[in-house]
């Protein structure tokens, strides 16, 4: 397997497995026979940090809109709302996580995946979403430096 690319959040590294793609969403798409399943980039779960809760407040088989409310995620950091990365449809959730949100944690880039999508909208490369993490880092670093100071 060819090595990740990595973006350092300042000496965390987040890695970026160039063998799927991803959306500007932090969440990495992975071919799984004739869907795509999703599920978060280590960027994005460095910001949530610890997963213990997960859940959906769509349907599997539902029709969804880029930015639409598809769930929420619970972790150490924060209540977070789940979004649609693109149009499409969710298909099927991971029941895996329903029972052990933690996998998200231990093995997100494999067992901690989301849920299986079909879209036709287009995808980032590993190196384009690279330049994604590279031209937001400096506003996530000061939105995540507001919250420390409140």
């Amino acid at each position: 397997m060819t090595d990740p690319l990595v973006f350092m959040m300042g000496k965390f590294e987040a890695r970026i497995p160039v063998d799927r793609r991803y959306f500007e969403s932090h969440v990495w798409v992975m071919p799984a026979g004739e869907l795509l399943r999703i599920g978060f980039t280590s960027y994005a779960v460095r910001l949530l940090q610890d997963v213990y809760f997960l859940d959906w407040q769509i349907d599997p088989e539902t029709d969804v809109r880029r930015k639409q409310t598809i769930g929420e995620v619970e972790s150490s950091k924060a209540v977070s709302t789940l979004y649609a990365p693109a149009d499409g449809r969710v298909v099927r959730f991971n029941e895996a996580l329903l029972n052990d949100p933690s996998l998200i944690n231990a093995d997100n880039y494999e067992r901690g995946w989301l849920y299986e999508f079909a879209t036709s909208e287009p995808l980032l490369s590993p190196e384009d979403y690279l330049k994604v993490l590279e031209a937001g880092w400096e506003q996530t670093q000061r939105l995540l430096k507001n919250q420390f100071n409140e």
